[in-house]
């Protein structure tokens, strides 16, 4: 048992801003009142639910391609040493599994959702998920590029494609749906692309990215998904890509869809030299199409490491940069695209990118539907979440920093013309209740009797460092986990996964074109449910 009394709670889910009031925990939820057990004087402090990251890559073939792949960075990361509450981790821009988990408790963040994962390599991935320790967690599937499931929309069977994917979902044992550069990725292996919406997908004469994108928004919403369709439109980070993304939110009306990493989508401009900002156009839209959520997908300067299924333009980047590159195919299913990078203030289009991830959170009203995201590690690294909120709460200090910009960049941006600054309130729903309704997670994001008990205490006014930076205590499942920095307790944490209805004669459709087209068996394909120790398991009716 455990009561926090004097803080200052911040609790949008409830509508609670700032409300001194004490917080009971017992038996891992929020309760009434408890009889006896520790008391944590909060006085001086703010109280926040536990972070929600909805987009972040942490675990997966992916992560270790590019853990091979830069070791330069691993030179130069913060070792997490072995105590006896912790393992050892290493931190940097693609830290190992121990050391994701302490991160991010470190920060006050509960829960992460793991944004791309081919089926194929789901195994893999779920160990690693059950590898990081405190959070708790899920995983979007990689959808837009299978090759089953485009025969099918080719074939017009989009009933039995319905019945694919139910099935590819629970075979992963994922929680969402991901689509990444529809028909993009596919093209890729022919060396082409998916630049525009309305043409066929190279190798099919009645399959575009629109109809993938429509088919696969309109499956998920079908399936009662708790999550809606998890989008990485094509075009991502090129200049006049503002056009595909609005037409692709056209496509999406009638269905809700989660638009990932918005601001590599929002771009004016015919070339690199004359790229600009349309974080207006795009926020117009979106502030008038209550079907879309998404996450900014923001940038920050200094290093980074971009990890994408999205090979083409990962390959562009690598002609454009001169930087080493990684290429993976995932027969069937998707691709990789690993390319080391670096953001300067001093580059006209890294210093437009800056800006419009913070124009967007600032531009779009509802803090409801859209979320605090570095798409990490391709924007910045999760941990510098907090220098992303002190821009967004202090207008003086951003209109500062736009002053440090190229003057071309800053003639093609509207940040230094905006005043909003956002309250500790916004903060909370960004942060964490906005993004746990998006997922679903009706027990997350919020501090209110039944809830689960995970939550970050702050101090109001810190010394000398940024607010949000260093949670004096953290709180998962009840129980305290870090306190003044230290980790206390370790904890594994649960995955949460869901499970479509499906008719079962769909796998007799699927093993066949498994011995056609996949080097792993039927049999070994899917993900056993024993692999996941604890698992939360959402069981589905599939009617929406």
């Amino acid at each position: 048992m455990l009561r926090i009394t004097g803080g200052k709670v911040y609790d949008p889910a409830n509508g609670i801003d700032g409300v001194v009031k004490d917080i009971s925990i017992a038996d891992g939820r929020i309760v009434a009142a408890v009889d006896g057990g520790r008391v944590i004087d909060a006085r001086g402090m703010i109280v926040f639910p536990g972070g929600v990251d909805i987009h972040t890559h942490v675990a997966g073939a992916a992560l270790n391609f590019a853990r091979a792949m830069t070791p330069e960075n691993h030179r130069q990361a913060t070792a997490f040493l072995h105590t006896p509450e912790r393992r050892a981790g290493l931190g940097g821009q693609t830290p190992t599994t121990f050391a994701t988990g302490y991160l991010y408790a470190g920060m006050g963040y509960t829960t992460v959702v793991e944004a791309a994962v081919p089926i194929l390599s789901a195994k893999h991935t779920h160990e690693e998920l059950r590898d990081t320790p405190i959070v708790d967690k899920g995983c979007c599937v990689l959808m837009a590029n299978n090759e089953i499931v485009l025969d099918l929309l080719e074939a017009g069977e989009i009933e039995r494609a319905k019945e694919v994917v139910a099935w590819l979902i629970w075979a992963a044992k994922g929680y969402g749906v991901k689509a990444v550069n529809p028909g993009g990725v596919t093209a890729w292996k022919w060396g082409k692309d998916a630049k525009t919406l309305s043409e066929p997908v190279v190798g099919y004469s009645n399959v575009t990215p629109a109809k993938i994108i429509a088919s696969l928004a309109h499956i998920v919403d079908q399936l009662g998904l708790p999550h809606p369709l998890h989008l990485h439109c094509n075009n991502l980070g090129v200049p006049g890509n503002v056009a595909t993304t609005l037409e692709t939110m056209k496509v999406l009306e009638g269905n809700r869809a989660h638009m990932a990493h918005l601001q590599f989508h929002s771009y004016g401009g015919a070339d690199w030299h004359t790229m600009r900002s349309e974080a207006a156009a795009i926020a117009e839209y979106f502030n008038a199409h209550p079907n879309l959520t998404c996450d900014a997908g923001a940038i920050l300067f200094g290093n980074a490491v971009t990890i994408t299924a999205d090979g083409p333009w990962q390959h562009l980047l690598h002609q454009l940069t001169g930087k080493k590159w990684g290429n993976l195919d995932v027969e069937n299913e998707t691709g990789c695209g690993i390319v080391p990078y670096t953001y300067k203030g001093s580059n006209l289009v890294n210093a437009v990118q800056w800006a419009v991830g913070l124009e967007l959170l600032l531009l779009i009203d509802d803090p409801w539907r859209v979320f605090l995201t570095t798409d990490h590690p391709n924007g910045a690294c999760f941990w510098r979440y907090p220098e992303i909120i002190h821009l967004l709460m202090h207008a003086d200090v951003r209109r500062e920093r736009v002053k440090k910009l190229p003057a071309k960049a800053q003639s093609r941006t509207t940040l230094g013309d905006l005043d909003r600054e956002y309250s500790l309130l916004d903060i909370a729903t960004i942060t964490s209740a906005g993004p746990a309704r998006a997922l679903g997670l009706a027990n997350k994001g919020r501090l209110g009797i039944g809830a689960d008990a995970d939550l970050a205490i702050y101090n109001e006014k810190p010394d000398g460092e940024l607010l949000f930076r260093y949670p004096r205590y953290v709180i998962k499942g009840g129980e305290i986990v870090v306190e003044e920095g230290e980790i206390r307790k370790m904890s594994e944490g649960r995955e949460f996964i869901v499970q479509p209805t499906y008719d079962g004669a769909i796998e007799e459709y699927l093993r066949p074109l498994f011995q056609q087209y996949y080097t792993m068996s039927f049999e070994n394909y899917p993900v056993e449910l024993e692999r996941l120790e604890g698992a939360d398991v959402r069981q589905l009716d599939g009617h929406g």
